[in-house]
């Protein structure tokens, strides 16, 4: 079973049965950004996390199960918030127009 998008990042090597997987893409005007940073915050705000989006705009993060805030800053961009559920088995996938 593979949760990838098409042309998405690769689930090569990651066992989706054990891991709670939050992935996607950060996309402005439908192109990747390559220069942003994601941000996982706990259900209380706190920091866990934070990786730079690739040069194709991905980013993952192997997270609890539970409800988690993706915090997404950019250059020239507002801050994006987006709420996503990871469980385990799961590969949340999460697309975030800036």
């Amino acid at each position: 079973m593979c949760g990838a998008t098409k042309g998405g990042l690769s689930l090569d090597g990651v066992n989706v049965a054990k891991e709670a997987v939050i992935q996607g893409q950060v996309l402005r005007d439908g192109e990747p950004v390559e220069s942003a940073y994601v941000r996982l915050l706990d259900r209380t705000g706190e920091f866990t996390a934070e990786v730079p989006t690739s040069a194709t705009g991905h980013f993952r993060f192997f997270a609890g199960d539970g409800e988690w805030t993706l915090r997404t800053l950019a250059p020239k961009a507002e801050t994006v918030d987006r709420t996503v559920v990871a469980r385990t088995g799961v590969v949340a996938e999460v697309e975030i127009a800036i």
